[in-house]
């Protein structure tokens, strides 16, 4: 009985995906081979040396120590694309907000006293200052264009918008769901020049964030709007307040309250609200448990953060072994010889490498003896084998 524990509630029509006859599964199951969880955050003592893999039902990794995790050999999955369709909704809502003024137009009408008289003549009177602008030829700007972004860019095309994207590692599949009346920015700082509306989606890392700072926001155009739905550090707060407060910017529209952007008026600010969709917690769940269960049983990996993409068919008849380790020459020829030595046929071999890590999937003729395996694991620079 293979055994996964939980960090999160995690949606019944994920957890289905990991059939009760293999997996034994939930928040206090111990010595766990696999995590399973959503934003809970994972510290590394709270992983025991039992972890083979931890899959988060989202698309961010902040909140597990991945480097760390990767030192041990222990593939991170994550769920691209799982929620793209409730974070684009998302963001063509906020970009409707924006543009027509609507949240201060609510409260506005909602602080309406009086008979209906009354509340009409002060619509009458009041109205103009929230008067907004169209979407239809108004330019969008798509900085990262993954599996959001692209749903991003050709929703807005469909809503007559000029779109120009930046992704200088767009994915080729990604890159054929783009739609081909986009328009390619050479530059970050040529997409903040032409921009009325400008879109971030790209993940936080060292490479992203301030992203949007001051120097990239006395680039716009006058009185674009903002909209950001990655992650709150991609923008320096700081300087988008001040660029809100002497008008270089309309409207700033997130998913990241904080104190200093709720006391801006020209700010809305959600609740982190992006995945917050019934459909979207069941797809990420669902991707998220699939991951996890097939590496756990067939050491496939698929949608890590930190190892290769691997994926072998299995064979009738065979043993799969599946070896962790540091990306250096002639590791494979090492486990090679001594499966050779032990007598062991290599009936079908696959090695992955990403980074500093490699990843290796090998199939043999009958069984593995445990003492073969012991052998594998005393590789200088193995980070972890296991038999399948």
């Amino acid at each position: 009985m293979h055994r996964i524990r939980t960090y999160n509630a995690i949606s019944p029509i994920g957890l289905a995906r990991l059939p009760r006859e293999q997996f034994e599964v939930g928040p206090h199951v111990e010595e766990p081979e696999g995590i399973l969880l959503r934003s809970a955050h994972l510290a590394p003592e709270d992983i025991p040396p039992s972890v083979q893999a931890v899959a988060r039902a989202g698309v961010g990794t902040n909140n597990i120590p991945v480097a760390d995790l990767t030192a041990r050999g222990v593939p991170v999955f994550n769920t691209p694309g799982a929620n793209a369709n409730a974070v684009k909704e998302l963001v063509l809502a906020g970009m409707l907000l924006a543009a027509r003024n609507i949240i201060p137009a609510w409260d506005f009408a909602h602080s309406l006293a009086g008979d209906d008289e009354a509340v009409n003549q002060a619509v009458e009177a009041g109205k103009k200052q929230f008067a907004g602008f169209e979407l239809p030829g108004r330019t969008l700007g798509v900085i990262g264009l993954g599996a959001i972004g692209v749903q991003v860019a050709n929703a807005a095309l469909a809503l007559g918008m000029r779109v120009i994207g930046y992704d200088p590692a767009i994915t080729v599949r990604h890159a054929w769901q783009l739609s081909a009346n986009v328009e390619q920015a050479t530059s970050l700082e040529d997409l903040f020049r032409r921009a009325d509306v400008l879109t971030l989606h790209v993940p936080l890392n060292d490479g992203t964030r301030h992203l949007v700072n001051a120097e990239r926001l006395a680039l716009l155009k006058p009185a674009p709007v903002l909209l950001n739905f990655a992650r709150g550090e991609i923008v320096d707060e700081q300087a988008v307040l001040a660029a809100l407060d002497d008008g270089r910017l309309r409207a700033y529209v997130c998913d990241f309250p904080s104190a200093a952007l709720n006391a801006n008026p020209k700010v809305v600010a959600l609740p982190h609200l992006g995945a917050s969709t019934g459909e979207a917690e069941e797809n990420c769940a669902v991707m998220a448990a699939e991951a996890l269960r097939d590496f756990i049983l067939d050491g496939t990996i698929r949608n890590s953060v930190n190892f290769p993409e691997a994926r072998l068919p299995r064979i009738e008849g065979t043993t799969r072994l599946a070896i962790s380790n540091a990306n250096v020459p002639n590791m494979v020829g090492q486990v090679s010889t001594m499966l050779a030595d032990a007598g062991l046929n290599i009936s079908d071999l696959l090695n992955k490498s990403r980074g500093d890590v490699a990843y290796t999937l090998i199939d043999v003729d009958g069984e593995l003896p445990e003492a073969v395996l012991d052998k594998i694991r005393g590789i200088a620079g193995i980070l972890r084998a296991r038999v399948l």
